[in-house]
């Protein structure tokens, strides 16, 4: 089920299973401009796992993203920006708030309030209205393509730090998916934790990869839920896997459906409309931990 606005209903939708053909590898390479000078990780406001509200619905930020012009991009899932119900998980026909739509970024926020507000941006891309507007067919894509990313205002693009809380990385794109198995690091920030920071951290492992790479079934501790959606994952050697999109109910009871990155982001560089969009790698180096 998709995790989705928590503060607009708390269930979601079982994540279909298919495939779609494998996408072409990754690069990162830097933007063709000088890169921003990065807020202290341990101090920025603005970092991956923050929360984001959108029309008072709530997600968590996965990663960090640059254009060619230098903007800077923070990533969570399309279907937080939706307009339906939970189990409205295919991005070819759900509804969808509009490019331009504002969203604020906060920390502490609960069911009742918002948090303390740290800065805003303007929803940039939606892989839900972008394959709306392709006419996308391929019901693999339509089913796990759920990434959306939220332009920082110039104003706020100093308190980022592109790092991921806790676990550090990303150090790169995952370009190869995972094997049953596999270790896998997340950090959530639902706001149905009430901001207790020590339940966000996540570990857990990789059921293996479905669809032909387009989504990853993983088993963590404590599941994501509601709320966590858009979180980023980390693979064992700290690259960016993918996002949080789905709640399963069946078959694997407990588990949750991670889009996979590097299929998403390619997706967004060949019909995003965002000149030199790359991931930008966090600044403190991965440290598997607990």
């Amino acid at each position: 089920m998709s995790l989705t606005r928590t503060s607009r209903r708390l269930a979601g939708s079982v994540a279909a299973a298919a495939g779609a053909a494998a996408v072409a590898a990754l690069t990162i390479t830097a933007p063709a401009t000088a890169a921003p000078t990065w807020a202290p990780a341990d101090t920025a406001d603005i970092t991956p796992g923050v929360q984001m509200y959108t029309d008072g619905a709530q997600c968590t930020a996965n990663f960090v993203f640059a254009d060619g012009a230098g903007n800077t991009y923070v990533g969570y899932a399309a279907h937080c920006a939706g307009l339906g119900e939970a189990t409205d998980t295919n991005g070819c026909d759900a509804g969808s708030l509009p490019l331009g739509t504002r969203v604020t970024f906060a920390r502490g926020g609960s069911l009742v309030s918002e948090g303390t507000t740290v800065g805003h941006g303007t929803l940039a891309y939606s892989s839900w209205l972008t394959m709306q507007d392709r006419g996308e067919t391929d019901e693999n894509t339509c089913a796990y393509n759920d990434l959306a990313l939220v332009k920082v205002d110039a104003a706020d693009v100093a308190k980022v730090n592109p790092s991921i809380p806790f676990w550090g990385g990303p150090v790169a794109v995952n370009t190869d998916g995972t094997a049953a198995g596999d270790r896998v690091y997340s950090f959530g920030n639902s706001s149905l934790r009430a901001g207790i920071e020590q339940l966000s951290p996540k570990t857990g492992l990789s059921l293996g990869t479905e669809g032909d790479g387009w989504s990853h079934p993983v088993y963590t501790v404590s599941p994501g839920v509601p709320g966590d959606s858009g979180s980023a994952f980390l693979d064992a050697e700290g690259n960016a896997l993918g996002t949080l999109s789905t709640l399963a109910l069946a078959p694997l009871a407990g588990s949750n459906g991670v889009g996979d990155l590097n299929s998403e982001l390619t997706y967004a560089q060949q019909h995003g409309g965002i000149a030199g969009l790359q991931l930008v790698p966090g600044t403190e180096p991965f440290s598997p931990v607990l």
